[in-house]
């Protein structure tokens, strides 16, 4: 998290886009089975490991990362830094009233960071424009965005050139919880690194994207024994 953090500073110093984007087995299936949406992730500047399994895949590769690197983290000590250098934030994305919400409480929570600007993520294509001009004229340090999980990576690759932002990131439901709508997983979870059974627990409706977990882990052990056989 501090390399991470530090890098980022470094980034919004330089003024140029950088995506980050905040990896988990979904995503990486996802990747596997769509040459596009692989493509997308491999022009991200910055890939960081927020998905357990992520983290268990890469010591089980050989070339483990020191720890997870949440969104949900990685936003809130971003704002820590964001005070000091009074950088400006624009948050997009989840409902009208969850993400005022939750810029009331970031703004409440970091007094000396600047929130430029917010709205929904509820647009279509043919809204685009309007919402990347708005975001533009706000001209924030850093751009965090809700989306759904089909569309929040893509979107940002699509028009971070456009949106001129030096940091933009996908941060899932960090908002949904920020603003008290959602519960984060409680401690002894997050330790355990079962954050995702607390979400199934709270959310059923996930179950069918939480299948690919099993095919992900059958896939890192298959590659794994691949490796060995062929060393």
């Amino acid at each position: 998290m501090k390399d991470t953090v530090s890098y980022l500073t470094e980034a919004v110093h330089s003024g140029r886009p950088h995506q980050v984007i905040t990896a988990n087995p979904i995503m990486v299936m996802t990747a596997l089975n769509d040459p596009q949406y692989k493509e997308m992730m491999q022009s991200a500047e910055l890939i960081v490991p927020d998905g357990t399994g992520i983290v268990w895949a890469a010591g089980v590769g050989g070339d483990p990362v020191a720890e997870r690197v949440t969104g949900f983290d990685m936003l809130h000590e971003l704002f820590k830094v964001g005070e000091s250098y009074r950088w400006k934030f624009y948050l997009l994305g989840t409902t009208p009233e969850v993400i005022q919400e939750a810029a009331q409480r970031l703004q409440m929570q970091y007094p000396a960071a600047v929130i430029a600007g917010y709205r929904d993520g509820f647009f279509g294509p043919e809204q685009d424009d309007e919402v990347i001009e708005d975001i533009r004229k706000a001209a924030p340090d850093i751009l965090f965005v809700a989306r759904g999980a089909d569309t929040q990576e893509p979107w940002i690759a699509r028009y971070k050139e456009r949106l001129g932002v030096p940091v933009i990131m996908g941060v899932g439901g960090s908002f949904d919880i920020i603003s008290g709508k959602l519960k984060r997983a409680p401690k002894v979870f997050q330790k355990l690194r079962l954050e995702w059974f607390y979400r199934l627990l709270r959310e059923p409706t996930r179950f069918k994207r939480m299948l690919v977990l099993p095919k992900f882990a059958m896939k890192v052990l298959r590659e794994k024994e691949n490796v060995t056989k062929t060393s």
